[in-house]
């Protein structure tokens, strides 16, 4: 005889589908296997029950009783109307919405001890002084100029057939731009601008000043700005015109693969 005790299901339904479930029979054949036979014994080992709980799992214990009847005895069919469910169809649809609500919880509460397991820390607020601006060196060619680039890139933005673009990988490296950079400056001084292609992305143009700053750390350039916003000049750096004191990573430097890179 297999007992159950009935607190440590939630109801009828719980009981009904975990007594399918360890059987594994299809909720569909309970009316045909031993399932209505172990809810009525689970039912008799149980020595007290509030009133409450008792009478949920007595109305499914007479619910299943009615059914089962009903199917062992000869009967001329009732006619029903379209659309109304027999009490088998009933019990079966109440206990595989059932089923499925109970799967989700169970996936529920995996997410939940997963997410326990994680520990977020909220964003901090580090306010920083007030820090005054001066626009010093600026003069009015200078914001004309800056306000010209800044119309010249919005009229491309807004021209017909440029609303969208494919995103496609980088094409610019940060090695690349070096290489690019110092073989540039070998013909001598360069405006930052001229490095950049016409179809200029933001992508480039980081690549490109990060090659400048390796550049001028290595003491391989010089870099100039009259004003502020305005154009950069490039020249080379006193290790290329005086040829030596050349650093010791020239040739990644230089774009050229190293041992460890073949």
């Amino acid at each position: 005889m297999y007992y159950v005790s009935l607190k440590q299901f939630e109801g009828p339904l719980d009981l009904l589908l975990h007594l399918i479930t360890r059987a594994k029979v299809d909720i569909k054949d309970i009316f045909v296997s031993e399932i209505t036979e172990q809810y009525l014994a689970s039912m008799g080992s149980v020595d007290e029950l509030d009133m409450d709980t008792a009478s949920e799992f007595l109305t499914m214990a007479a619910t299943l009783l009615e059914i089962k009847s009903r199917a062992l005895l000869p009967r001329p069919p009732e006619p029903t109307e379209d659309g109304e469910e027999t009490p088998e169809q009933t019990l079966i649809r109440r206990l595989e919405e059932y089923k499925l609500y109970k799967e989700s919880a169970g996936r529920m509460k995996e997410f939940e001890q997963a997410a326990m397991q994680v520990f977020s820390k909220l964003p901090e607020e580090y306010p920083l002084p007030p820090q005054p601006v001066e626009l010093t060196g600026l003069s009015l060619d200078g914001l004309v100029r800056a306000l010209e680039r800044i119309l010249a890139r919005q009229t491309q933005e807004e021209e017909p057939g440029r609303v969208f673009r494919s995103i496609t990988r980088d094409r610019f490296t940060i090695e690349q731009c070096v290489f690019n950079l110092a073989s540039r400056l070998k013909k001598g001084p360069v405006l930052f601008t001229d490095m950049l292609s016409d179809e200029v992305t933001r992508d480039e143009i980081v690549s490109y000043f990060m090659a400048m700053l390796e550049l001028l750390k290595l003491g391989r350039l010089h870099a100039q700005q009259e004003h502020v916003f305005d154009d950069i000049l490039i020249l080379p750096g006193r290790r290329d015109e005086d040829g030596d004191g050349e650093p010791a990573d020239e040739s990644a430097a230089d774009g050229e693969p190293t041992d460890g890179d073949r």
